[in-house]
């Protein structure tokens, strides 16, 4: 008898945080493909409206979402959604978590209360999630005990240091 191949488990994975953290920037590290992006220039329009304290040299943002592909072994495919991190584009996100399987909530040690939001939101819906911690250069050094405290995670809740901007290092998230 011949036994057919199984077909691939394909398996949605959001990646959230606050605006700038580096969800753009982890989607196009890790992907294999090359990574659907929804950036735009920011506007004056976004004065008053955006917080971009502590990202002042940001130049664009996320306005639907960013989309790419890893595959970690024959017959499985992560599918990464990269949510906006703007309050103003939060109503995207329940339709981009449908079907999701878990998050990566990627936070920043310079502005760490902004991935609050994106852990109320995934603990409120039981959507499990890891922190993913991104290293930046000018960040501030916790250990993970302390980010785990600062947030207020389950013990379960997995937290994991990383540099989004590698693709070895990335995928550690």
């Amino acid at each position: 008898m011949v036994s057919k191949p199984s077909e691939p488990v394909a398996v949605k994975i959001l990646i959230a945080g606050g605006f700038g953290v580096g969800k753009t920037t982890l989607v196009g590290a890790v992907s294999e493909i090359r990574p659907l992006q929804t950036e735009e220039l920011l506007t004056d329009r976004g004065v008053g409206v955006d917080d971009i304290e502590g990202v002042e040299q940001k130049t664009t943002t996320t306005v639907a979402m960013d989309f790419g592909r890893i595959t970690v072994r024959d017959g499985l495919i992560l599918y990464l959604f990269g949510t906006p991190g703007q309050d103003r584009f939060w109503f995207m996100w329940d339709e981009l978590s449908a079907g999701a399987l878990g998050a990566v909530v990627l936070a920043d040690t310079r502005r760490l209360p902004d991935c609050f939001p994106a852990v109320d939101y995934f603990e409120s819906r039981g959507l499990p999630f890891i922190i993913g911690v991104n290293c930046f250069d000018d960040g501030y050094d916790y250990t993970v005990e302390e980010i785990r405290e600062a947030l207020d995670l389950d013990a379960g809740t997995p937290v994991v240091l990383c540099d989004v901007r590698s693709r070895a290092p990335g995928k550690r998230c």
